[in-house]
């Protein structure tokens, strides 16, 4: 069964589409990654064939992955979401599967959470969005649900964070909300 292609595998022509989209985005845009070489992270990818699938899937759905930093204990790459507006392949979404079924009526296909897990990514975090804002203006007319925490989401909120007028914002709206120019960005280490 080794020879068994699964759904998480890329085509060579995939592949090798992703890593020169890849390539450009990381040689275009090298204060998000300062001291970290190319050569790196091509390897990690290719030896990461998951991952890899999971990158494709943020870039399919209009994110712009690209590397932000490296974990200084694990080595491994941290991929953000760099797109200047939230991703538009996934807006739209409620927070996650409670906030979803508590609606009655007018269900969105799919929830911010659902969507995360099934491309293998994680959303990002407040701190995480903060640290992306810093890189450049994201979300000025868009915003990004982004992981709540526990003792907000048992009280039925979620939080969601954007820019406008110059700063960065962090607001909450119930979880089962859902806008067409709100989706969510996700992180995914390599």
């Amino acid at each position: 069964m080794k020879n068994v292609k699964t759904k998480k595998d890329l085509s060579r022509e995939q592949r090798e589409a992703l890593l020169k989209a890849l390539k450009a985005r990381f040689e275009k845009n090298m204060k998000r990654h300062a001291g970290v070489e190319w050569a790196k992270v091509q390897a990690r990818l290719e030896a990461n064939p998951d991952k890899l699938w999971s990158l494709n899937e943020m870039e399919t759905t209009g994110g712009e992955p690209d590397v932000v930093g490296q974990d200084k204990k694990s080595g491994e790459y941290v991929f953000f979401d760099c797109s200047p507006e939230t991703p538009k392949g996934r807006v739209s979404v409620c927070y996650d599967r409670e906030g979803w079924e508590s609606r009655k009526e007018h269900r969105p296909k799919n929830t911010a959470i659902d969507m995360a897990a099934a491309m293998g990514v994680e959303l990002l975090t407040e701190e995480q969005y903060l640290e992306l804002q810093k890189l450049a203006d994201f979300d000025t007319k868009t915003s990004s649900w982004v992981k709540t925490p526990v003792e907000i989401r048992q009280l039925g909120g979620a939080l969601y964070c954007d820019r406008r007028y110059g700063r960065v914002f962090v607001g909450h709206n119930g979880a089962q909300s859902y806008y067409a120019a709100r989706g969510f960005r996700a992180s995914l280490k390599i």
